[in-house]
């Protein structure tokens, strides 16, 4: 059975040379995400997209940010932004089969997570759901990270839940090659 289309048509190839470059740059070789085609067939919406600047590495690292953007896509319900991080980069940041359900499944407690995760986790949970953080939250939070990883984790659960926003609200067909949430 086919997926079927997001509510905005995604570009087709031959991309436009710039834009081309752009989805070459991004994706390293593999074909562009549907999200990416959505959003560079409009040219604001698109170089809006990627001056939100979270593409790159930052001062966390890569098993962090990844717990950060999981999460926070898990809480979401954004399947296919959390299936495509998961199929990409779960392997490289050590996340075990127990810690990707625990992104759609767990919480702070879950016992898979190590302290510093667990604070990762409890702030992803109060960003999402009351768009701040307790005196005590960021007391524990700036326990383990120092003031440049606490932005970045503030400024990745907003970009992704913008992400979340696009995915979900365009109604994007789930990569071929992305995860799925746990049954």
């Amino acid at each position: 059975m086919s997926q079927p289309e997001p509510r905005i048509a995604t570009l087709t190839p031959p991309y436009p040379p710039e834009i081309q470059v752009q989805f070459d740059r991004i994706m390293r070789g593999a074909p562009p995400l549907v999200l990416f085609r959505v959003m560079a067939g409009h040219s604001r919406a698109w170089d809006k997209f990627r001056a939100g600047g979270m593409l790159d590495p930052g001062p966390l690292s890569l098993r962090q940010r990844e717990i950060v953007i999981d999460r926070t896509c898990a809480l979401t319900g954004c399947e296919y932004e959390w299936g495509v991080h998961v199929a990409i980069f779960a392997g490289p940041a050590k996340l075990t089969a127990e810690e990707i359900r625990a992104t759609v499944e767990g919480d702070a407690a879950s016992p898979c997570w190590s302290l510093a995760e667990q604070a990762l986790i409890a702030a992803v949970d109060a960003l999402h759901h009351r768009a701040t953080l307790s005196d005590a939250e960021f007391a524990v939070l700036a326990k383990h990270f120092d003031e440049a990883q606490i932005l970045e984790i503030m400024l990745l659960c907003g970009f992704y839940r913008s992400v979340s926003y696009l995915a979900n609200g365009l109604r994007l067909p789930l990569e071929q090659t992305a995860a799925r949430f746990p049954a």
